[in-house]
């Protein structure tokens, strides 16, 4: 027959179907290896991460650099283009010889009043220092080539306006001179040459100042391009980084707890006594070893198992083959011995009935191990079915008591009963009750001293029938509590005790647990012991 293979569902760690978990878990390295690979390539992804980041960060640095350089040329462009407007408004006005009457906030306070000069005089001045001003010490910053071109021109058409308002329009004022008309129509020349040399020298001012401030506009529009690119590019990676992370991450994760959660239902199969199937992993490293070790064991564990199981069916067999077969010849022993102890063939003497007493008690001891050996591997065997009907528990409590009342009186135990009103009548073999009854107070009577009190009580407790036996003996040690319940164990006290066979506990629990029941015990070492057995209330099916 095939073996049978584990059911591959991903729920209890089946075989890895993704490629990618499956090529990792195939990696011949160890586990270490594999989490320090992936700590590694965790790591990477944020030192790149973070490189990328710099990088970004140092351009938008560079960009910020850029443009506050740009804006200041852009700021004393401007101011060379509102000094060169200025002056060629101040030349275009000077009409006439009285100057506070069209620039009156321009003319110093001395010469307010007086002439035209003052205008002269102030376009002469700020020729000159708007001159001054195209030197990189004045601008604060070295031009850049594209630009000095222009400003050289602004410097030289600065110097001819100021050499012409110096040299040849200004020497024409005095007071004999200056109301001449023939004076000021031979200076009206030389005031247009001074005009137009002062919009020439606001045009280039404008020029270079407008220049610059496109240049800002695109430097910043460029700013924002280039910022948003950086900023998806560095979004991107950042995201692709978490992504690779993760899918690391998942990948290793499964490629380790997938085995692990196989092993585990494997050995939680096997735990429960299944055997039939085996653990399939792809992994190359140490899971995969103790996949390998794990099936061994489960195959070793069958092996063993089956074994176990031929020999308890041989024993059971055996046992209850042997049981048969003795039961036959020591039943003719106690019934010969019986008849020769009643004198029915001839009388005895004192001795002889003595000894015929001994052989009568020694076979039934000896029947009633056989019985008992004979129950005990029909129950192993499944052979035992129970004969459920209705039966009163309180006569079978009180049959049970009747029969080891003169034990106890000879022992000097007293026994009582106690039952509540509302427990009677049972369902279930009342054969098979009435032995665990006979059973544990036989027990309870054997181990109590002479002067010791025997309990029996029942009473119905949440929907249970239970059926106490409390002594006043030796009690149980902890270490003891469990064992008694299996077959040929007792406690020291009980092998010291005659007619012991270790059979009655054992026979006990498997009958209370035939008829959906348990029992248990409670028990202080010195103050005696309590045995309990619970039967359900409902009737039970077999």
């Amino acid at each position: 027959m095939a073996e049978e293979r584990e059911p591959r569902d991903d729920r209890e760690g089946g075989r890895i179907h993704d490629p990618l978990v499956r090529t990792v878990a195939r990696l011949p390295v160890k586990v270490r290896t594999k989490l320090q690979i992936a700590f590694v390539g965790t790591s990477l992804l944020l030192v790149a991460v973070g490189v990328l980041g710099q990088l970004v960060l140092g351009q938008s640095n560079d960009r910020v650099a850029n443009l506050g350089a740009l804006q200041v040329r852009a700021f004393q462009y401007g101011q060379l283009q509102a000094q060169a407007l200025s002056i060629r408004e101040v030349l275009g006005q000077n009409r006439g010889p009285d100057f506070d009457v069209v620039w009156p906030e321009l003319a110093p306070p001395e010469l307010r009043g007086k002439s035209s000069l003052a205008v002269d005089l102030i376009a002469l001045d700020a020729a000159r220092r708007l001159e001054a001003r195209t030197y990189p010490d004045q601008l604060g910053f070295t031009p850049p080539p594209g630009d000095r071109e222009l400003l050289q021109q602004i410097k030289g058409t600065a110097h001819d306006l100021w050499y012409v308002l110096k040299f040849e329009l200004t020497p024409f004022y005095d007071a004999a001179t200056i109301a001449n008309e023939a004076t000021i129509e031979e200076m009206l020349p030389i005031r247009a040459k001074a005009e137009r040399l002062a919009s020439d020298l606001y045009t280039d001012a404008a020029r270079l100042a407008n220049r610059t401030r496109d240049e800002v506009k695109a430097l910043i529009a460029r700013n924002a391009s280039s910022f948003a690119s950086s900023r998806t590019l560095f979004i991107g990676v950042a995201a692709g980084a978490l992504v690779l992370a993760l899918l690391l991450g998942f990948v290793l994760s499964w490629s380790l707890i997938r085995p692990i959660q196989r092993i585990d239902t494997r050995l939680a199969r096997i735990a429960s006594g299944d055997f039939s199937g085996h653990v399939e992993v792809d992994n190359r490293d140490e899971l995969g070893a103790l996949s390998a070790n794990v099936n061994r064991m489960n195959d070793e564990l069958r092996r063993l198992y089956t074994e176990l199981e031929a020999a308890s069916r041989h024993k059971s067999e055996f046992l209850a083959n042997m049981s048969h077969e003795l039961r036959t010849p020591l039943n003719a022993i106690i019934g010969f011995s019986q008849v020769l102890r009643d004198e029915m063939v001839g009388s005895v003497n004192a001795k002889q009935a003595e000894y015929l007493d001994d052989i009568i008690s020694s076979g039934h001891h000896l029947l009633s191990l056989i019985n008992d050996v004979l129950d005990l591997s029909k129950v192993e065997a499944g052979q035992v079915e129970l004969d459920v009907h209705p039966f009163s528990l309180r006569e079978a409590l009180e049959r049970g008591v009747v029969m080891v009342r003169e034990r106890a009186t000879e022992g000097g135990v007293r026994v009582a009963l106690t039952a509540d009103p509302d427990v009677d009548v049972v369902d279930g073999d009342e054969r098979r009750i009435k032995q665990v009854i006979f059973n544990l107070l036989s027990n309870a009577v054997k181990f109590t001293p002479a002067g010791g009190d025997v309990e029996v009580s029942a009473s119905q407790v949440n929907g249970e029938v239970q059926v106490s036996f409390a002594d006043t003996g030796p009690g149980v040690a902890p270490e003891d509590r469990e064992r008694i319940f299996e077959e040929f164990q007792q406690t020291a006290t009980g092998g010291e005790q005659p007619e012991g066979t270790g059979l009655g506990l054992a026979l006990s629990k498997r009958f209370v647990e035939l008829h959906g029941g348990r029992i248990w015990l409670e028990s202080e070492v010195g103050r005696g012991s309590t045995f309990t057995f619970a039967l359900p209330k409902e009737p039970i099916t077999t």
